[in-house]
């Protein structure tokens, strides 16, 4: 880059002084810091975008390694469900034969009924009421208002008849 010290500065300035003059150099020295405030930010930006580009080809590379493991995984999952499922059939058939034997000859189930689990039932709660944190007995000993009235409501209920 350009190797600006304090003395070709000062060189630069006293040019601009003298060409310019002392009315305008104001405004140029303004306008020349705005353009070079816009080249920085355009700079940033490309070198952001840039940034962004490479990012997202590590994430598509990093994408594509993680589906092929995705794929190793369920490829060795359906490999272990076929064969917990030949030997599950193995295993229940030789089961199958010996009870067939056995329940012919008893005429009851070896295997012990169990009863379903029983149904969830939902409390009786109105879980939409805001409760407070003040039992309503300690409220109504001490003479707290427990719901609070409106004055129109206050006025009808209390106007003497």
């Amino acid at each position: 880059m350009l190797d600006l010290g304090l003395s070709k500065m000062a060189l630069i300035g006293a040019v601009a002084l003298i060409v310019i003059g002392p009315e305008k150099l104001p405004r140029v020295a303004r306008t020349v810091g705005t353009l070079l405030g816009k080249a920085q930010r355009y700079v940033s930006d490309v070198k952001a975008e840039v940034n962004r580009a490479m990012d997202l080809d590590e994430l598509k590379k990093m994408k594509e390694s993680v589906e092929e493991a995705g794929r190793e995984v369920e490829q060795g999952l359906r490999s272990t469900r076929n064969e917990f499922e030949k030997d599950w059939a193995d295993a229940t058939r030789d089961l199958s034969s010996s009870s067939d034997a056995a329940s012919s000859g008893s005429g009851t189930d070896s295997v012990g009924w169990e009863p379903p689990p029983p149904e969830y039932r939902r409390p009786n709660k109105n879980w939409r009421l805001k409760r407070g944190a003040t039992p309503q007995w300690y409220k109504a000993r001490h003479g707290v208002r427990r719901q609070v009235q409106s004055g129109a409501a206050r006025v009808a209920r209390y106007r003497p008849k």
